[in-house]
């Protein structure tokens, strides 16, 4: 197994006992490496690195290594005004020094270290959870504000554009096989008219960044609500994971996602429309904890995007599984027909809720501001 003769290749201590994969449907195939020595046991994540997805993966972990190494010195400079331990996962060199390990196909591999005893959560039910998955983001955001962007590649070409989404959903149009599933089904051609009502929204961000009101700087990238670590004995947030998406971009992309996967209680896969909503106490809770750290560094023209933000992250997410259904199921992986429509309905829908609230969430955004 290829694996395991390349768990042995990173600086860790200890003969190889066990390779446990975890995780289900990531990007990255994922495993628990376990080692012991005579005195100790060790333990790290070693991953495989998609490059169906990833196309430069040197790129990825030269931004990962120079992210945590600057937010790792941060939290460090910090660490006794802290009302907690703050963690971010450490790259585990190579034993040649390398960041990463290629197997003899071509496969990159990575070791990360472990955040231990923490929990992430499948979806936020407690506003207590919402305001540490908030304070985990913005503390993130914060530690990393004042890394240049000059430092990092753009791994990510496109990612989270959304007027680069409309123009790939409308190439959609130019094969017979996409107009055919629009005329077929009529929830479809619903979803069309939403679209078609929200054209002049979509470059409300990079419209306003062409404007220079608002800036590149460092990102996450996939701020979900599972890459939050809950510390299992304070109950405190304490690290956020998952880092192969940190690139330049604005953070306005990491709070939109971060609202649109944490505060629809009904999640991304529910069937029934009537249980997807915004859900008005999560979202505060969130949004307290988020500028409790965000506050320091955020602008004034920041402060003004973050409803928008909000709101146009739900309706990409939807325009992208829609895009994806029209052309065939040919990114999104699915495990029915028509799943990517009725993702597409769940994130149109939470979107409609944001409009909705949208009185409810500028005044809550006012006040925490």
């Amino acid at each position: 197994m290829i694996a395991e003769s390349i768990a042995t290749q990173f600086d860790v201590p200890g003969r190889l006992v066990a390779l446990q994969p975890i995780g289900s449907g990531n990007v990255n195939d994922t495993y628990r490496v376990i080692l012991r020595t005579t005195f100790s046991e060790e333990q790290y994540i070693l991953q495989r690195i998609n490059q169906a997805v990833f196309k430069d993966p040197a790129a990825v972990m030269a931004n990962m290594k120079a992210v945590t190494d600057h937010a790792h010195r941060r939290i460090e400079e910090e660490a006794d005004g802290a009302d907690r331990i703050w963690q971010l996962p450490r790259v585990i060199p190579a034993k040649d020094g390398s960041d990463f390990v290629v197997d003899p196909k071509g496969g990159y591999w990575r070791a990360l270290s472990m955040i231990a005893s923490t929990t992430n959560y499948e979806k936020l039910t407690i506003p207590e959870h919402a305001a540490e998955a908030g304070r985990v983001l913005g503390h993130f955001q914060r530690i990393i504000s004042d890394f240049p962007i000059e430092g990092l590649a753009d791994t990510l070409p496109g990612f989270h554009i959304a007027p680069g989404y409309l123009e790939a959903y409308d190439r959609n149009f130019e094969n017979a096989a996409a107009k055919a599933r629009l005329t077929a089904v009529s929830e479809a051609r619903r979803l069309h008219q939403f679209v078609e009502k929200r054209r002049d929204f979509v470059d409300v961000l990079e419209s306003a960044r062409e404007r220079g009101e608002i800036h590149l700087r460092p990102i996450h990238g996939d701020p979900k609500i599972t890459n939050v670590m809950i510390d299992n004995f304070t109950g405190k947030g304490t690290a956020i994971v998952d880092l192969d998406t940190v690139k330049p971009g604005l953070i306005h992309y990491d709070i939109g996602d971060a609202v649109r996967s944490g505060c629809n209680p009904a999640g991304e896969e529910t069937s029934d429309l009537s249980e997807v909503f915004l859900d008005l106490d999560l979202f505060e809770a969130l949004v307290r904890g988020y500028l409790t750290e965000a506050r320091s560094f955020l602008t004034e023209a920041d402060r003004h995007y973050l409803y928008d933000s909000i709101r146009l992250i739900a309706f990409e997410l939807g325009l992208r599984f829609f895009a994806d259904y029209l052309a065939g199921d040919v990114y999104f992986k699915v495990g029915y027909e028509g799943q990517n429509l009725n993702r597409a309905r769940v994130q149109f829908a939470l979107c409609e809720s944001i409009e909705a609230r949208e009185g409810k969430m500028r005044a809550i955004l006012e006040k925490h501001c």
